[in-house]
């Protein structure tokens, strides 16, 4: 095993994990060892079996575009890009990362409210279609790419659109005002000032990115068919040839055992109905699943420093809390988390309620409330399961100036 840089890959063979984590309790224990705590180990199986499933399910049509905020380590890129995977990328050192890989043009997307002109030459040095989010970025394009000399360059115009399905979890914003993209009512005016005005750029296609972490493939499909409508709308209005419409993310994971997963099945099925339904349109469909591509291969590992109880409320005080895993304390929403216990010795024994808090000093450091067992103690591994996406580099890593954790890739 190997540790310290992003990427350090372990090889390591185990019984089954618990529902829930990637890795069995054997190689969470090396992983442990040989790495020390606090640290991160990603199964690699796990990427292969959801980009599986993932892939088989969708029509031919559709294009699987990895959302790399949710979890950039390059490992993981590799092994997507190796699969077939394009990216979505929404900063320059995203972009950096993923030409890092040795993609041809075409696979990588550039998206983002803020995109500073450097970023932009960037994108288009790359190859990669960016995703507008308003004039300024059309405008800035367009003099990148006169100052390029090369043909005029496909771009996406992201929609906000003024209805839709709300999600289950407010994250992307809903339908009010918002940051992201172009209101649906001023897009009309946007279209025939660049028809007017640029001469190196043409709008080929839309993006509108309206959900995230749902697992019901119904709301899913209720918000593509909106977004399909939308487009032919626009499309036979303002004479707009759409070479592409990217549906955006939101493809979500369970994170409580009472929690259903995402039906794919379902979800693939419900897109190829919708392209039958809009045989208008013959261009591609995107996708940009993050959270369900990485967050099942990850597991966070942590052991308790100290337990205490303290006026009818038991806590475990752990070597990290949303240093590494900010998470819980954004969404209200904790990882999944069992005790390591490689040799079951501890199984059928009682549990009991434990509050879960990290070591720095506040008392917002909490990842949660979990049913451990009675005799926790010091020492113990805990392991938080479903930790591949928006765990690590979604952390206050730098505050207080506690270690940096390792991530360990496991073959």
């Amino acid at each position: 095993m190997t540790s310290g840089a992003p990427g350090a890959h372990a090889h390591a063979g185990a019984a089954d994990p618990a529902p829930g984590f990637a890795l069995g309790d054997g190689v969470l224990e090396a992983v442990a060892g040989t790495h020390g705590t606090p640290c991160f180990a990603y199964a690699a199986a796990a990427v292969d079996a959801a980009w599986g499933r993932l892939r088989a399910a969708l029509p031919a049509r559709v294009r699987v575009a990895y959302a790399v905020k949710a979890n950039p380590l390059p490992a993981l890129l590799a092994r997507l890009a190796a699969a077939g995977a394009s990216f979505d990328c929404a900063s320059e050192g995203e972009l950096r990362r993923v030409a890092a890989l040795g993609l041809g043009p075409g696979r990588t997307f550039f998206a983002g409210p803020g995109k500073r002109e450097a970023e932009l030459a960037l994108a288009l040095a790359q190859g990669a279609r960016v995703q507008a989010e308003g004039w300024e970025d059309l405008a800035r394009l367009d003099a990148l790419a006169e100052a390029g000399g090369g043909p005029p360059v496909a771009v996406n115009v992201r929609v906000h659109p003024r209805e839709g399905v709300a999600e289950a979890s407010r994250i992307i914003g809903g339908t009010g005002p918002s940051a992201f993209g172009v209101d649906e009512e001023d897009v009309p005016d946007l279209l025939a000032r660049a028809r007017a005005e640029l001469r190196h750029v043409r709008v080929a296609g839309l993006h509108v990115f309206a959900a995230s972490n749902e697992r019901a493939a119904d709301r899913l499909l209720a918000t593509h068919g909106m977004v399909l409508t939308l487009a032919r709308r626009l499309a036979s209005e303002h004479g707009v040839t759409l070479e592409q419409i990217d549906l955006g993310g939101g493809l979500g994971v369970p994170y409580a055992p009472e929690e259903a997963p995402l039906d794919v099945a379902a979800l693939g099925a419900g897109l190829a109905a919708l392209l039958a339904e809009h045989a208008w349109f013959e261009g591609e469909l995107v996708l940009e699943p993050g959270r369900y591509l990485a967050a099942p291969c990850g597991v966070y590992l942590a052991r308790v420093v100290r337990v205490k109880p303290s006026r009818g409320e038991r806590f475990a005080i752990l070597e990290g809390g949303v240093n590494h895993l900010l998470r819980p304390l954004l969404t209200g929403q904790p990882f999944p988390v069992r005790r390591v216990d490689p040799d079951g010795a501890s199984a059928g024994g009682a549990m009991t309620q434990v509050t879960l808090a990290g070591p720095l000093c506040t008392s917002l450091d909490r990842l949660g409330v979990a049913h451990l067992p009675a005799d926790l103690g010091p020492g113990d591994l805990l392991a938080f399961g479903t930790c591949g996406a928006y765990g690590f580099t979604e952390g206050m890593t730098h505050f207080l100036s506690h270690p940096v954790p390792p991530e360990v890739w496991v073959e």
